[in-house]
């Protein structure tokens, strides 16, 4: 098919409105599900002509969702009501574009930018005082050995604007900069990379609801990484956190500060923290639901579905408290399927089996694969190297991680042949 060429399959149903989606891969097609089981007409749009999210969309346009002149012709043709970016940093500058080009609601391009390019970030929030880890911002052309030396090591290297963990580098000494310094910036649009303090602690992902410039704030859970090279990797979710009371306040403030400097008025908000000790620091704020089954221990541990909320947000209409209160707390453990640390093996997959006996294990509330025979497992570095998922629940996070772990282990998994393990 013909890059920028749609193809539509039309489904005659009774709809609410048309909602254009920017990005039909495996992160959205829970928001794609959901939206079009609610009555919506999904247009979904991706640069990828076997993108998954076109089996289910009503409409499918076959072109990068970067490029806003396109999309924008694909909004008017299909009368688009809502622009949604889900679970994709890439797309929330896009659709802020969008949006506007459209006269919908959006959060603005500015907001967007300021939420997605880490110098802007950064910049905005050491303004007002944000704690952040000690950073730098680095080009091809900066001066890499004096700039490495005002931060401390260990420390971290990524792009300025980019996500899925791509790009990420532990920095031990400062000759490691000048090693990974072009691959680093090979995944980063804009030409700049972030070095960073690394800061060890406790991590944690929020949830917030933004409406009218105030944050109300859903949920706070403790995401755990594995050792080596896949260390930026989030592989565990577990909800509530593990912090005192009074730390997580200072998470909370931390957070609400970030958002309202940032200037996002109406949207869902996804801050990433350190704690160490009663230190905390802002990792980085999105504006976005965030991916990795985020929505899933949001609705499993409070009731509340992020889905319903991003939507009546996208067609600006507003989000009632009932939407944002929760109606059951639970503790809830997100297991990521991934090889060596965890279950999977490496090599391209003939066969799975056992996912049934998964899913009907003490305490899973759901489980899924990304895969299926022909895949290729690799050893775990970026979120995309993430196979699959099992979310359990059980009388304490701890608790609920031991019987997802125990489900896990009912998945087998057969290849055809080994890949590399470095």
């Amino acid at each position: 098919m013909k890059a920028g060429a749609p193809r539509r399959e039309y489904r005659r149903e009774p709809s609410v409105a048309t909602l254009l989606f920017l990005g039909a891969s495996v992160s959205q097609l829970p928001a794609i599900r959901h939206a079009r089981s609610a009555g919506h007409r999904v247009v979904a749009v991706d640069g990828d002509q076997d993108a998954v999210g076109f089996e289910i969309a009503d409409v499918c346009v076959t072109v990068d969702f970067t490029d806003v002149d396109h999309v924008v012709a694909a909004g008017k043709e299909h009368d688009a009501e809502g622009v949604l970016a889900v679970s994709s940093d890439r797309a929330v500058l896009p659709a802020a574009e969008i949006a506007h080009a459209l006269g919908l609601p959006g959060i603005g391009a500015d907001v967007a930018r300021a939420m997605t390019d880490k110098t802007v970030m950064r910049a905005r929030l050491e303004a007002v005082g944000v704690p952040q880890p000690r950073h730098a911002v680095l080009t091809r052309d900066a001066d890499v050995r004096a700039i490495a030396e005002t931060i401390p090591l260990p420390a971290v290297l990524k792009p300025a604007d980019s996500g899925g963990q791509r790009g990420l580098f532990m920095i031990e000494e400062a000759a490691d900069v000048e090693r990974h310094l072009e691959e680093a910036l090979s995944f980063s649009p804009s030409g700049h990379v972030m070095l960073e303090e690394y800061v060890d602690g406790v991590e944690l992902n929020g949830i917030m609801v933004v409406r009218g410039g105030e944050p109300t704030l859903l949920t706070l859970s403790d995401r755990l990484r594995p050792p080596g090279v896949g260390f930026g990797v989030g592989w565990i979710h577990m909800y509530p956190s593990s912090l005192d009371q009074a730390v997580l306040d200072r998470v909370r403030d931390i957070a609400f500060d970030a958002v309202r400097e940032l200037g996002l008025r109406d949207g869902i908000a996804f801050p990433q923290l350190i704690a160490s000790g009663e230190d905390v620091r802002l990792v980085e704020i999105a504006a976005r639901i965030a991916a990795g089954q985020m929505a899933d221990l949001v609705r499993f541990g409070t009731g509340i579905d992020l889905f319903d909320i991003a939507i009546a947000q996208a067609l600006g209409q507003p989000v009632r408290d009932e939407l944002v209160t929760s109606t059951s707390e639970r503790p809830i453990a997100i297991r990521f399927l991934t090889a060596s640390p965890g279950v999977l093996p490496v090599g391209t997959v003939s066969d799975i089996e056992g996912l049934d006996q998964v899913r009907s294990s003490r305490g899973v509330l759901a489980a899924g694969l990304y895969f299926g025979a022909g895949a290729t497992i690799t050893p775990v570095q970026v979120d995309a190297d993430r196979r699959g998922y099992v979310v359990a629940t059980g009388e304490t996070p701890e608790a609920a991680l031991a019987l997802a772990d125990a489900a896990a282990q009912k998945l087998v998994v057969h290849t055809l042949q080994s890949v590399p393990t470095a």
